[in-house]
């Protein structure tokens, strides 16, 4: 059964809000529109469970049973425990965290590899490890391509990497990266893995427990949700790094390194994400049993109903000699955030399409790195589209149309 995207779309406000009717969304990379069991259940926390979680009076009762909820169901989902999975403030601000737990447990002389193809936000923290003596060993992209090639890392691993760090897919160049080719290799150096998954949840929650990093990160905003960060870290590498939390928080996996604690409304209305999850999953006779088997079936929905729709935008661009598109041109192999370098400076351009009802953006998308190794000036920087699964067939005809106008 393919995604009934009518059934789709009225889970979400904002295609019934009129100040954006007439209007396509095509910078859901930046952010997604938020579903509406999670806008019912930030409402209902707001409004009656608004007081300090987990004393004995029922507001309160409830309120933190709200955010064990939201852990609980979104860790069964992606294959983990629920004392691995943990939220805080942003993904920017949680790899932070686990980099400095990092900084006191890699030695000098030591090694942690990244690569430049990240959003800065998975690579600035390892990186900045440098000034305390660890070596750190940049994973390159091709030039022309983007493609991160996992032959290219075998050549940077030996015995004194003690953490790889790579994106799901990259913010601009939208290749799918083999995450569990990629961590088997690191595994058997010896080394950790840190996969930050922020451009790839939006399309498919991850099962964490089968791709097998130690370490993956997105963001709940750009997943249908609110604005926290979504962290999960397997108890055998949490357990051996040091509490970035009060001490007392120290036996808690969830608690550890989260210092400032997440937003008790937000992770609590982050429920309404697996809410979601769990209404497609019904809504198409999916799976009636196993939360990450369900999450599993809506995921490849969403995918099946993307790669439908990208294939189309991207056999447009390919070809054209007044663009270039970065990333590969087979939708199946690539998250629907399509980045195109053109001729002239981006954002002026994605201003230009808004005139004609299409929501991009233009600019560097903190993947300066990446740009600057594809020869791209990110003072230019690129026009991105990009979509999730609520989008509908005759919008990215839309977008093609206005795209053949403008350029």
């Amino acid at each position: 059964m393919p995604l009934d995207i009518e059934f789709v779309r009225k889970q979400f406000p904002a295609f019934a809000e009129p100040s954006l009717q007439g209007q396509a969304f095509f910078e859901n990379a930046g952010g997604s529109y938020t579903c509406k069991p999670v806008i019912d259940r930030l409402t209902r926390f707001y409004t009656q469970r608004k007081v300090q979680p987990y004393a004995p009076y029922e507001a309160s009762r409830l309120g933190g049973e709200e955010m064990d909820e939201a852990r609980h169901r979104l860790a069964a989902m992606m294959g983990v425990e629920a004392d691995e999975l943990s939220f805080g403030p942003s993904t920017t601000q949680n790899t932070y965290v686990l980099a400095q737990a990092f900084r006191k447990f890699v030695g000098k002389g030591e090694a942690i590899i990244v690569t430049n193809q990240d959003h800065e936000a998975n690579s600035g923290p390892w990186r900045r490890l440098a000034d305390e003596g660890v070596e750190i060993r940049e994973w390159r992209i091709n030039s022309q391509t983007g493609h991160l090639d996992p032959a290219d890392l075998e050549q940077l691993l030996d015995d004194k990497v003690r953490l790889v760090c790579f994106p799901h897919c990259s913010n601009v160049v939208g290749e799918i990266n083999p995450v569990t080719e990629i961590t088997a290799m690191a595994h058997a150096a010896g080394a950790f893995v840190c996969v930050d998954g922020v451009s790839y949840a939006p399309h498919g929650l991850p099962n964490v427990g089968e791709l097998g990093p130690d370490i993956y990160l997105f963001s709940a905003y750009k997943t249908y949700g609110p604005h926290q960060g979504v962290m999960v870290v397997r108890k055998a590498l949490s357990e051996l790094l040091p509490n970035q939390a009060h001490y007392f928080n120290a036996n808690s996996g969830y608690k550890r390194f989260t210092p400032a604690g997440p937003d008790h409304a937000q992770m609590a209305a982050s429920a309404g994400m697996a809410d979601y999850i769990d209404l497609l999953c019904d809504h198409h006779g999916g799976p009636t049993e196993d939360a990450a088997a369900r999450a599993g079936f809506v995921h490849d929905l969403m995918r099946d109903h993307e790669v439908k729709l990208l294939q189309p935008l991207l056999d447009a661009l390919k070809d054209r000699n007044d663009l270039r598109l970065i990333g590969p041109d087979d939708a199946r192999v690539r998250a629907p955030t399509v980045a195109l370098q053109l001729n002239v400076p981006a954002e002026p351009v994605a201003a230009k399409l808004a005139e004609k009802g299409i929501m991009a953006g233009g600019g560097d998308f903190y993947a300066v790195r990446a740009l600057e190794a594809m020869g791209i000036d990110p003072a230019v920087g690129v026009l991105r589209l990009s979509f999730t699964h609520y989008t509908a067939e005759n919008e990215v005809k839309k977008l093609i149309q206005a795209l053949d106008e403008l350029l």
